[in-house]
């Protein structure tokens, strides 16, 4: 039977985009805001563009921040995509004011300290060995970035005891570094569209799907 994904649809996104680049795979997308089949899906992807407090506003509308926190204390994967990767840490300041995210992860997403801002077009990435995501894929190969903002410290201590396997921290440079994907058991993210990263994208959400039962 094919994969059912849900790709979230809290007000912001780029949608369609991303609808087409999943279904060209040869999974069933459904692009919808309710709350059940999101939780029911076999992959949940939640994207995001424009401001992080606008995207929380949209996705607390729809009470997505409880649907990714229940998918992921039932192990079931989720994938961010540019703000929606942005809205899974603590929170985001923008223009002085902050707003507190869905803290997956500590840190915060902040202006990029760049010449020029933002960061748009194509750009390469510092992938870390046994990643998933990026599997098959040459360490030249660009992302298609579209971004003011990011996450430039990362800021989740590793388990004290050794349990806990440590996320996989993909990283990119405009100006300074920036954290362009996570991957963390679960959960997946990318600064980055893949959806609009032509082979490159499409050869990472396949990666990505593979961790989808």
């Amino acid at each position: 039977m094919s994969k059912k994904i849900v790709i979230l649809d809290y007000g912001s996104g780029n949608l369609r985009s991303a609808e087409r680049a999943v279904a060209r795979l040869g999974v069933d997308v459904t692009v919808t805001p309710d709350r059940d089949a999101a939780l029911e899906a076999d992959g949940l992807i939640v994207p995001g563009v424009g401001a992080f407090s606008a995207c929380m506003t949209g996705l607390r509308s729809v009470r997505g921040e409880q649907i990714i926190g229940r998918r992921l204390a039932g192990g079931r994967p989720v994938l961010g995509i540019c703000v929606g990767m942005q809205i899974l840490f603590a929170k985001g300041v923008e223009h002085g004011v902050t707003t507190e995210g869905c803290a997956e992860w500590p840190g915060t997403v902040e202006r990029l300290e760049a010449p020029v801002v933002p960061h748009m077009g194509w750009n390469t990435v510092d992938a870390p060995d046994d990643t998933v995501l990026f599997r098959g894929l040459d360490a030249g190969t660009r992302f298609y970035f579209v971004h003011s903002y990011g996450v430039r410290r990362w800021e989740l201590q590793p388990d004290p005891m050794g349990h806990l396997k440590p996320p996989l921290v993909t990283w990119a440079e405009h100006g300074d570094r920036f954290v362009a994907a996570v991957e963390n058991g679960a959960l997946c993210a990318t600064q980055f569209h893949p959806e609009k990263s032509g082979d490159a994208g499409a050869e990472l959400l396949k990666n990505w799907l593979s961790t989808v039962g």
